[in-house]
């Protein structure tokens, strides 16, 4: 399954939790579990908030994949699928 998660950092984290936040990215993408692919990431210019494509067996693995980061960022975790054929006509 496709998930598109957005993580928006929380307004007022200390240097030290932006320190602790850096390093559990840096633990999650040195061992992301077998059964996970990135498909895309992208980051706003600001660095408010990123937006990463998942595919995940489910959303159980994505939500344990998100806890980790709970206390320095608010995730919307959304089911996507891909469409086709849409035109601008």
């Amino acid at each position: 399954m496709l998930f598109m998660l957005t993580n928006r950092t929380r307004a007022g984290l200390s240097a030290a939790q932006y320190d602790e936040l850096a390093a559990l990215a840096k633990a999650f993408y040195a061992s992301i579990p077998a059964d996970v692919k990135i498909r895309g990431e992208w980051a706003a210019v600001d660095r408010s908030h990123n937006v990463t494509l998942l595919e995940a067996p489910d959303i159980d693995a994505v939500q344990r994949i998100a806890a980790p980061f709970e206390l320095f960022t608010e995730t919307a975790i959304v089911p996507v699928v891909a469409i086709t054929g849409w035109t601008a006509s």
